[in-house]
């Protein structure tokens, strides 16, 4: 089964990295770490699907996305 594709970027304007879910609309995540942001935004995933299905809405399907994006270590 494929898994929902998760960006992690690095935000200057926020001063953290913030990992989002494209296929879940506004599912998202903000932290000081990309490790952490991508923990957060995991939980965020769940939360979106659960609520989704509480209230009888659609899940999207992850659609497949072949690119692997890598955040580069930024020295402190």
């Amino acid at each position: 089964m494929k898994d929902y594709h998760i960006h992690i970027s690095f935000s200057e304007e926020d001063g953290g990295y913030i990992g989002d879910i494209p296929d879940l609309s506004h599912c998202s995540a903000f932290a000081e770490t990309p490790e952490k942001a991508l923990a957060e935004v995991l939980k965020a995933k769940a939360a979106w699907i659960e609520a989704a299905k509480a209230e009888g809405k659609p899940v999207r399907l992850p659609s497949f996305r072949p690119v692997i994006y890598q955040v580069p270590k930024i020295p402190a």
